[in-house]
């Protein structure tokens, strides 16, 4: 007898992104929040069974808003939207601090440029700080399984790591190392930097996890 019909059943149906709050424009920015690399229009179209030539005229769209290029006249709620004496709604939108940009064949957020100074100061005031609970957890994820993906590191914490990343990242304690030859994910591991910082000559020298694992009597407790 053929499991087809379960298996068939059990497939996600497409999502109508009509009915979700602010559409496809929202789906699409949702989406690329998260990507780890450029996404395609084929794969958002896929995704979210809008043909390709929607999913292009929704992301110039969203392109040309971030630049400063258009915007919704029809609230004045933004205050850089003022209406005239004559009654009319006139515009003073200015550029955003991200952009939309299309590189290695899909679409992806990147920080503006211009705004280079001060991303790179709050990096480095960073870099007096201690690392947050959440760095720390992403750090030994990756200490312990590197070279690892992002998505990978996301999947064993169960978090969105892609900020966390980049700061460990800009902090030079994680570096790009490499890309996964299936999925073409780049992969992570730690830097010299990371052994000096924890006062190691090696990754040999990182302590043995397994003590702090629980046992079989453990595991038991948990699943009763």
């Amino acid at each position: 007898m053929s499991n087809e019909p379960e298996a068939a059943g059990k497939r996600q149906a497409p999502v109508d992104v009509d009915t979700l709050p602010g559409g496809l424009a929202a789906a699409l920015e949702a989406i690329l929040m998260v990507a780890d690399l450029p996404v395609s229009e084929f794969d958002l179209s896929k995704v979210l069974a809008v043909p390709v030539a929607e999913v292009r005229a929704a992301l110039d769209s969203l392109r040309a808003e971030y630049d400063g290029l258009s915007a919704d006249t029809t609230s004045v709620a933004d205050p850089a939207i003022s209406v005239d004496g004559a009654g009319q709604v006139s515009s003073g939108v200015v550029p955003r601090g991200f952009e939309l940009r299309t590189v290695g064949g899909g679409w992806r957020f990147y920080s503006r440029a211009e705004f280079a100074p001060v991303v790179q100061a709050f990096v480095l005031e960073g870099q007096t700080s201690r690392l947050s609970q959440a760095a720390m957890e992403t750090l030994a994820v990756v200490a312990y399984r590197q070279p690892v993906s992002r998505a990978r590191v996301s999947a064993i914490r169960g978090v969105n790591v892609d900020g966390v990343m980049r700061t460990l990242v800009a902090r030079g304690l994680l570096a790009e190392v490499d890309r996964d030859p299936i999925s073409g994910a780049l992969l992570y591991a730690t830097t010299p930097y990371f052994l000096e910082k924890l006062g190691l000559d090696s990754l040999e020298e990182l302590p043995q996890i397994s003590p702090h694992l629980p046992g079989v009597d453990e595991l038991e407790e948990f699943r009763g």
